[in-house]
């Protein structure tokens, strides 16, 4: 699909299999708080040189005009990509969908796990979801998020492993308290290894990203890790947060803009800053679903129920229907409960497509 850029630069390549996207696209909106001139010179100049508008323009089908951040609800869908070139092309195997309120400056943030299987437009078979970046772009990409949670999504963030760590470094790293000890692989995909260990850990951009793209060795597989994932980023807001680390946004820009893509312009991260008192509150939504193997591959398989109480609960945030009664439920970080302890085994690699 034919997508333009507005200013087309080189990248470096990077070795190895992205696992993870930050939300980077926070870290830009306090910047604006610290007021400095010279934040603002970069954040545009980095706005400006990362722009890659959609084949669809600038509105979503499932809206009748194009919302604003600066007055209407919205949503943003950020991408990490298994990039090898400048375009950021690839499988997305992170994927986290947040949705902004302007009533009352609410987020909600939600994990989709990249073995999801749904139907990708034009796709004959069911297939994960993180496939579909791979068939047909970023439009496609998104147009199977909306028919999956029948909702909107307007805007993209797309960056990929290399930006993640640098910006985790360049804040001095990230304080997480991790559940368990393990080892992983380091982000050249060799096995001599990153071992991060249970209890409170200040972790560097290497072991940032050994930590959120585990997923053999969590018993719940994706949803584990999409959770790791939503743990560092909170963590970083909150490092991104404090008055002590504004002056290293001039490091963290120049990291964005080698690896970053986006349709968000200037004008909307400036509306965006009205959202940043909320980026220590953000309620974190996690899909229930079962781990299945359909001809020797293997899926995560979403509950119609889940799917559709997120689906719900997105479409009132967004106000697209009417305010959630009192009796709703669905799961956010620090409630998801297996069954059992065998619903969520570890979930097999199944290397038998070459999307896989």
């Amino acid at each position: 699909m034919a997508q333009s850029r507005v200013k087309r630069r080189k990248k470096k390549g990077k070795k190895g299999v992205l696992r993870f996207f930050m939300l980077v696209g926070f870290v830009l909106f306090l910047a604006f708080g610290a007021g400095a001139g010279y934040l603002i010179y970069k954040i545009s100049n980095v706005t400006a040189n990362t722009q890659l508008e959609l084949e669809r323009g600038d509105k979503s089908e499932r809206r009748d005009q194009a919302v604003s951040p600066s007055k209407d609800n919205i949503s943003v869908l950020f991408l990490g990509v298994d990039s090898r070139d400048s375009d950021l092309r690839g499988r997305t195997d992170a994927m986290l969908l947040a949705t902004f309120n302007r009533t009352d400056s609410s987020i909600k943030l939600l994990s989709i796990p990249r073995d999801t299987l749904v139907d990708i437009p034009g796709r004959v078979n069911a297939d994960k979801i993180n496939h579909a970046h791979a068939y047909g772009g970023l439009d496609l990409t998104i147009s199977t998020v909306e028919e999956f949670l029948d909702i909107p999504v307007d805007y993209y963030v797309t960056l990929n492993f290399t930006a993640f760590m640098e910006i985790i470094d360049a804040f001095g790293g990230v304080d997480v308290e991790v559940p368990f000890t393990f080892t992983e692989q380091n982000s050249e995909g060799r096995l001599d290894k990153i071992t991060i260990n249970e209890g409170w850990q200040t972790l560097d951009g290497e072991e940032a990203l050994a930590y959120v793209r585990m997923r053999k060795k969590d018993p719940l597989g994706d949803i584990g890790r999409g959770m790791r994932q939503q743990q560092v980023m909170q963590a970083l807001i909150e490092k991104a947060s404090s008055f002590s680390s504004i002056t290293r946004y001039g490091d963290v820009l120049e990291s964005i803009e080698e690896y970053l893509n986006m349709n968000l312009s200037f004008g909307n991260l400036v509306a965006l800053h009205s959202y940043a008192a909320s980026l220590n509150n953000i309620e974190q939504i996690n899909l229930q679903g079962d781990n299945a193997t359909i001809n020797g591959v293997y899926y995560y398989q979403v509950r119609d129920e889940s799917r559709e109480e997120i689906s719900t609960l997105l479409k009132r945030h967004l106000e697209l229907m009417p305010p959630a009664p009192e009796t709703d439920s669905y799961q956010t970080e620090g409630e998801f409960q297996s069954e059992s302890p065998t619903d969520f085994e570890t979930a097999p690699e199944g290397q038998t497509t070459d999307l896989q």
